[in-house]
């Protein structure tokens, strides 16, 4: 049974390629055996995963300055920017912005962060790449420009989401102009 154990331990745990059946008490006249160099040295911690996400702050600033560019040109908007994982973190409706675009903003957005790309090249892409054709079937995604991930170097850390300009384009400008508000502080 204990060698079962020991088998299966090695199966699933990282580390334990090595393990065997636990040794027979060893007598207070014998020294505990040597452990092997990989185990001397720290393990790291192989259960733990550390994530950047943008904060709540940067992401609100970030909407506001995507609605305001927006409206600049007489766009009524609404923009929102989800953390790493697609859980919005900001959002907001422009004054006069038509119901649908929030959810609109918040798929863009959503989209952009989890497939870590802009929906504008996903766009082109189910255009181009029969491969990807079934993306927009997919529950939650939505498919059209307007989309921006978040980005410190090569780290999707958010993403960001416009809906409601006259087109995916001009979307994609005004969450450009929300990333730029924000991209000196993004650490």
């Amino acid at each position: 049974m204990l060698r079962r154990l020991a088998l299966a331990a090695a199966l699933i745990l990282p580390g334990a390629a090595g393990a065997q059946a636990p040794a027979p008490p060893a007598s207070p006249a014998t020294p505990p055996p040597a452990a092997p160099q990989a185990q001397q040295q720290a393990a790291p911690r192989a259960g733990l995963v550390a994530e950047r996400s943008i904060s709540a702050l940067l992401a609100a600033e970030a909407v506001a300055a995507a609605v305001e560019a927006c409206a600049g040109r007489g766009w009524r908007v609404a923009a929102a920017v989800v953390d790493r994982s697609g859980i919005l973190k900001a959002l907001l409706r422009g004054d006069g912005a038509a119901p649908h675009t929030v959810e609109s903003a918040r798929g863009k957005a959503y989209t952009a962060a989890t497939l870590r790309n802009t929906t504008s090249a996903l766009l082109e892409m189910v255009r181009t790449n029969p491969g990807a054709s079934q993306l927009p079937a997919i529950p939650g995604l939505l498919i059209l420009g307007g989309g921006i991930p978040i980005r410190v170097g090569e780290e999707v850390v958010g993403a960001i989401g416009v809906g409601g300009a006259p087109g995916g384009h001009l979307d994609d400008q005004c969450a450009e102009a929300g990333i730029a508000r924000i991209r000196d502080r993004l650490q």
